[in-house]
């Protein structure tokens, strides 16, 4: 038996490793998993549906990989059912938001309405997300709401608005898998954006340059395809823009009717002229492409010409999310092996989807407690840190938030996130799998249910060193096994 986890327990588990990521676990073949070297692939190759093979088996980590990266993981039924039927049931199901088997009430939406009726201030909003993502039916839904949140990054911590960021995040999960030019319509018309982008402030004759720019660098474009004559030219076109009685208004009062070039083109041109010039150039469908290798992938996982081939994709889908993400889970560059744990866990990420790998529902975390640890891990919802949103990758990884998410691991499995104060019974949960025979074989598990892969040497000695010689398998031990396999370097990486 060894004592309960305790902080320093799993603090100097984790600070045996530095946080830089080039001291972090290294596959098999020696490359590091996070070194981000570019694929020499052909281009046809990249999109080309992936179909198992002995190279490129559909096995327990590929199903574990789907889940995390494009959900909130899964729990050990949901990944069993999923290693027996294939990639194309399991992709389905998970394109469909029907992938959950456990915990996700029939009533899920009207209680979740109800829950937001009931919201009038930011913690009960946080409560409200983190009510959907843990208990609802779709995760890939609410992770692409989250995509969006990133991507038109707005913070109310200078809106000041609960009502007004609520709306807004019903914007993203009611167009989250839509054509994006549906999407981006309804955001830039979307008062909380206005305000954190000071577009009241744009008039006629004293342009305010905020939105326009944000819209061509961070929205749509991207650094490099136009210059500070297009942004100057695109905010007059946005002149009149405002809120008026928390809605968007068209004050044409305000509205600089006067002839204006943007991006080589000239014309009276208004702010929905410049939205569907922006919906037109290619590199809007680039970014996208981009945008969505990096979300689900991580950084560099496909080279210029496979983003390419994927913005050429996007543009004759009418820039469709839906076909996008897709297009990506069914590939075989999202399933190369040489992709398997190449993206750090996001905050959000990893305080739910651990919590619901480990099946705990019975009694399930307080939904207000939730986002307070992803605050503490670096993502604290409502308020992404700037309009470029959280920067994401290696950034999740400073030694602060690799304590915090040691703390949470421990927090977890004590049972300190409901208020019955019911410990994890890690024993259980592995014999209720049919596996928990011994300590080796509690830790094994843990290795496959939380990463899909088997458990190393190396790994193994580590967790060992950490038990201590005299450990023995009790309820404690597997909470203590449980706690440093959650705060482990391998389980960072999705």
């Amino acid at each position: 038996m060894v004592s309960e986890p305790s902080w320093k327990s799993l603090l100097t588990m984790n600070l045996l490793f530095s946080p830089s990521l080039t001291a972090w676990p290294r596959r098999r073949n020696g490359a590091s998993s996070l070194s981000f070297a570019p694929q020499s692939w052909d281009v046809k190759e990249y999109w080309a549906p992936y179909t198992p093979g002995d190279k490129v088996p559909w096995n327990l980590r590929r199903v574990v990989h789907l889940h995390r990266a494009a959900g909130f993981g899964a729990t050990w039924k949901e990944q069993q059912r999923d290693l027996a039927d294939g990639p194309e049931p399991s992709i389905r199901r998970l394109l469909a938001g029907r992938t959950r088997m456990e915990n996700v009430s029939e009533e899920f939406e009207s209680i979740a309405d109800s829950r937001l009726r009931d919201t009038d201030d930011i913690a009960g909003l946080k409560a409200w997300w983190f009510f959907r993502i843990y208990h609802g039916p779709d995760p890939l839904g609410e992770r692409l709401t989250l995509l969006w949140h990133n991507h038109f990054a707005t913070s109310n911590l200078k809106v000041r608005n609960v009502a007004a960021m609520r709306r807004q995040n019903l914007i993203f999960r009611k167009y989250g898998r839509d054509p994006f030019g549906e999407l981006l319509r309804a955001v830039v018309h979307d008062p909380a954006l206005l305000i954190w982008l000071d577009a009241p402030a744009n008039r006629k004759g004293a342009a305010n340059e905020n939105l326009a720019r944000e819209l061509m660098e961070l929205f749509t474009l991207g650094i490099g395809y136009y210059n500070e004559n297009d942004v100057k030219e695109a905010a007059r076109a946005l002149t009149g823009w405002t809120v008026e009685r928390d809605r968007f208004h068209e004050n044409i009062d305000q509205h600089d009717a006067g002839e204006k070039t943007i991006l080589g083109r000239k014309g009276a041109w208004n702010g929905e002229d410049l939205v569907r010039q922006l919906l037109d150039n290619p590199a809007t469908s680039r970014r996208l492409a981009w945008r969505l290798c990096d979300w689900l992938m991580g950084e560099n996982t496909v080279t210029g010409k496979g983003l390419n081939a994927l913005a050429a994709g996007l543009r004759t889908h009418d820039l469709s999310i839906a076909w996008g993400v897709e297009t990506v889970l069914r590939s075989r560059v999202f399933f190369a092996e040489e992709n398997l744990g190449r993206r750090v866990y996001g905050p959000v990420e990893y305080v739910a989807g651990m919590a619901r790998a480990l099946e705990c529902f019975d009694p399930p975390p307080n939904s207000l407690v939730l986002p307070e640890w992803s605050a503490r891990l670096g993502q604290d919802l409502f308020y992404p840190p700037n309009v470029g949103g959280w920067p994401g990758g290696r950034f999740w990884l400073s030694t602060q938030a690799i304590i915090g998410r040691a703390n949470y691991a421990a927090a977890l499995v004590r049972g300190e996130l409901s208020p019955q104060l019911v410990p994890l019974d890690g024993l259980a949960l592995a014999q209720r799998h049919r596996r928990g025979r011994d300590l080796d074989d509690i830790l094994a598990f843990c290795a496959e249910l939380l990463t899909g892969a088997s458990l190393d040497d190396a790994w193994s000695k580590r967790l060992r060193s950490a038990l201590g010689p005299k450990a023995i398998l009790d309820d404690k031990t597997a909470r203590v096994a449980i706690a440093l396999m959650a705060a482990s370097p391998e389980v960072q990486l999705v």
